[in-house]
């Protein structure tokens, strides 16, 4: 089985663990593909979160350089039991997020293996740190769905500028109000739809992300609604934990079965790494699974 989207403790403040003992878990559960993905550095000291108190920005980089070498490492050690591919998440709070990651991607070209492709933050402020701040995001922006049309836009500049492999939580802007329906939004839902088609177009995967099972939610991202527009249109699905440690490492992937056959999925896929180089200068390339996904022995031990 697969994940194409987690953290660790070592290079993440919200997680727990170090990153081999991420990548050990996996190994322990099954997984045959495993993608390691830390989240980029932040370039100004106020996107800091309260764990990461006293770190400077620089440390910041130098934290995912070390990741990267790291990741590497377990990637050549670990390679006669599961395949690791080395990758990062994005992030866009203002502009420089943007333009220091073409800076990034440039500095470690043939390191970051693939691109898992996600906004955190609307007007500054984080949108998955708690309800509070998640309600002062909305408020900034004049409400529900001023802020919802925000985020998917922010979604689509992400997409348009980087060509992420991996579309990460296509919904999280609906984090605490997992009930809400876009067709009661017709502009966001527009929106949404738009970044849908763009995705699919130049060869997306969008995730199943188990992570939403562990937030109370009652389906993985993305919502029903959301997965329903992806499979009318042909685009393709791929699963990630998006673990933050490895007590986390395929959490709840035991209720994913059930939700992809009620939506009628019929195909999953999932990302290798390739030598030659895809469309965007980065070394994986999309593959559909030859066995049918719902009869996988690995759903027979998921939790």
């Amino acid at each position: 089985m697969h994940s194409h989207h987690s953290h660790s403790g070592q290079f993440c403040k919200h997680a727990t663990g170090t990153l081999e003992e991420v990548v050990l878990e996996a190994i322990r559960q099954g997984f045959e593909v495993y993608g390691l993905s830390e989240h980029v550095p932040r370039y100004r000291q106020i996107d800091l979160y309260p764990e990461e108190e006293g770190l400077t920005l620089s440390q910041l980089s130098s934290q995912f350089e070390h990741f990267l070498v790291e990741a590497h490492r377990l990637k050549a050690l670990y390679a006669p039991q599961i395949r690791l591919l080395v990758g990062l998440e994005t992030e866009f709070i203002t502009a420089l997020d943007l333009e220091s990651l073409d800076a990034l991607l440039q500095k470690h070209q043939g390191q970051v293996e693939y691109i898992v492709g996600s906004v955190h933050h609307l007007n500054g402020t984080p949108i998955d740190f708690d309800r509070q701040t998640f309600e002062k995001a909305v408020e900034s922006v004049d409400g529900s769905s001023a802020f919802l049309c925000a985020y998917f836009d922010a979604q689509y500049e992400v997409l348009r500028r980087f060509h992420p492999e991996v579309v990460g939580h296509l919904d999280l802007c609906r984090l605490y109000t997992p009930t809400l329906q876009f067709s009661q939004f017709p502009d966001a839902l527009e929106r949404v739809k738009r970044n849908i088609l763009y995705a699919i177009d130049y060869g997306a995967l969008f995730e199943i992300n188990a992570a939403a099972l562990r937030k109370n939610w009652e389906t993985p991202y993305p919502g029903v609604d959301l997965l329903q527009i992806i499979l009318e249109h042909g685009g393709r699905l791929a699963l990630s934990d998006d673990s933050h440690g490895p007590q986390a490492v395929g959490l709840n992937y035991g209720h994913l079965p059930g939700y992809l056959e009620r939506a009628g999925v019929a195909d999953l896929w999932f990302l290798e790494y390739s030598e030659t180089p895809n469309t965007y200068g980065r070394n994986v390339r999309a593959v559909k699974m030859e066995q049918n996904w719902a009869t996988h022995p690995f759903w027979s031990q998921s939790s």
